[in-house]
């Protein structure tokens, strides 16, 4: 069986880090945790689980305190999580599977990470990240925001999934960051140029993250799932700034990188639906339906988008086009992958009015009261 070393870097989190630390303390063999100025009860709730708990002087720069919290791991293995990150019963005893079976020829491991969820707790927005790795092998993290841990070698995709549940309130720290740096004119790598441009994103400052995602996209030395994803926030902004063309052709530059994906079909009806055009709108959603996304790309994915989302937004074309049973059918089919969605229940109670005895409950969906 292999040893864990949990490596975490921490400030002002007393309202996470015991939820987080107590889940996990049985699946690894020591806590490491570094600390960049709390000014709260966190360093002591650490203290209860371990005594290696060190000070860092916080710098701006997430990569340097990550790989000092490395530097102090002891045991063979390094597993890194942040204090708001959850960790199930189910994954904890998978965890501990994986302990006991991971091949010795194997330096990292990559395990889900679920970072949105819906009112019924199913995973909304999810993504990969090599969360395990070989002390050995001595990887590094590399960027002062939205870092990320340089590895090579042997690897295998785990199904052990981190949730992120973030309680703190929203902050533009990580775009002050960038500012900073800006203003001192650092040079920005491809990946900060994206990562720029989504903190501009964020913060609803549209014309300058669409100078920053074309920046990024004309590097052409992007990583192809960054190329894509910035190609639709790119659309996005465009979008948010009524500027319908430039959108459209913004997200159609992602089909340079790979074969359409769930997300561009989607996108673009979502653009023709703003315009008022159904039918058109009607057909991007239904390519959005009949296109499977790629397996194991260790990118964003979003499972809306391949569930319930593209069959509730026919059904408003439809509606819309006059087309009640067609429009029901979908509502349907959405909510058979969300039987309690507020909207496609207000919509079953709308069409059982509307079409009346032709009105077909889909399989595997509530009972409501149709008063």
């Amino acid at each position: 069986m292999i040893t864990i070393s949990l490596c975490m870097i921490v400030k002002n989190e007393e309202e996470a880090l015991d939820r987080c630390l107590s889940a996990i303390q049985d699946a690894v063999d020591e806590f490491v945790i570094v600390d960049t100025g709390s000014t709260d009860r966190t360093k002591e709730i650490a203290a209860k689980y371990t005594q290696h708990v060190y000070d860092f002087q916080w710098i701006d720069d997430f990569s340097a305190a990550r790989n000092f919290s490395f530097s102090k791991a002891t045991k063979e293995y390094i597993m890194w999580l942040d204090a708001d990150d959850v960790v199930d019963e189910a994954n904890v005893a998978r965890l501990k599977e994986l302990k006991r079976t991971l091949p010795p020829e194997i330096d990292r491991v990559s395990m889900p990470y679920n970072l949105g969820f819906d009112a019924s707790g199913n995973v909304t927005f999810s993504l990969r990240r090599f969360r395990l790795v070989r002390r050995s092998c001595n990887f590094k993290w590399e960027g002062p925001v939205h870092e990320v841990l340089i590895t090579d070698g042997p690897m295998i995709a785990s199904d052990v999934a981190i949730a992120h549940h973030k309680d703190k309130p929203y902050t533009d720290r990580n775009l002050q960051i960038y500012l900073a740096r800006k203003q001192r004119g650092e040079q920005f790598s491809p990946r900060d140029l994206y990562y720029f441009a989504n903190e501009l994103r964020d913060n609803g400052r549209n014309e300058e993250a669409i100078e920053y995602y074309n920046k990024f996209l004309d590097t052409d030395k992007g990583w192809v799932e960054d190329n894509i994803q910035a190609c639709f926030k790119l659309g996005d902004c465009y979008n948010k700034l009524d500027r319908r063309q430039d959108a459209v052709a913004a997200m159609s530059r992602s089909l340079w990188y790979d074969t359409p994906r769930p997300e561009y079909y989607s996108n673009m009806g979502d653009i023709f639906l703003v315009l008022g055009n159904y039918r058109v709108a009607a057909h991007w959603y239904k390519q959005a339906i009949e296109t499977e996304a790629p397996a194991d790309t260790m990118g964003m994915t979003s499972n809306i988008i391949t569930t319930w989302y593209p069959h509730l937004q026919i059904c408003l074309c439809y509606d819309k086009l006059g087309q009640h049973e067609l429009a029901s059918e979908h509502n349907e089919k959405a909510l058979a992958y969300s039987p309690q969605h507020p909207s496609m229940l207000y919509n079953r109670k709308y069409f059982m009015g509307v079409l009346g005895s032709r009105f077909v409950r889909g399989e595997g969906t509530p009972e409501i009261d149709p008063a």
